[in-house]
């Protein structure tokens, strides 16, 4: 059974930082790219991150570039958004996805929440 779980989330103080993770199963997680999601109540989806196939690129949002830092272990089928010096508008639902680089599958996780507030 193919599955993405992200975990990771929760109530974090402007200017924390949390680490979230995404753990796939059922696929070869190596053979996608990954890329991060967010969404908050009232807004459209974001793109927030996407990491290559090898972890060798990378690239951001701007609402995020330079405090968010995405990396993978291929090994553990596992993807983590390190977020650091974060706002109340990074508030929102996080989303994994990953796309098959050579086809067309593609997987969601079920996401995880972040709340930036004092």
């Amino acid at each position: 059974q193919v599955q993405l779980v992200e975990s990771g989330g929760g109530l974090v103080q402007p200017g924390g930082s949390l680490r979230l993770s995404c753990v796939g199963s059922g696929f070869t997680l190596s053979s996608y790219t990954m890329i991060w999601y967010r969404q908050a109540p009232g807004k459209e989806r974001e793109l927030v991150a996407r990491i290559s196939m090898t972890g060798s690129s990378a690239s951001y949002a701007d609402s995020v570039k330079g405090r968010f830092t995405i990396s993978r272990d291929n090994a553990k089928n596992t993807v983590y958004p390190q977020m650091d010096s974060l706002k109340p508008e990074d508030t929102a639902e996080y989303y994994c996805n990953a796309n098959e680089v050579f086809g067309r599958r593609s997987y969601w996780g079920q996401g995880t929440q972040v709340t930036v507030s004092s």
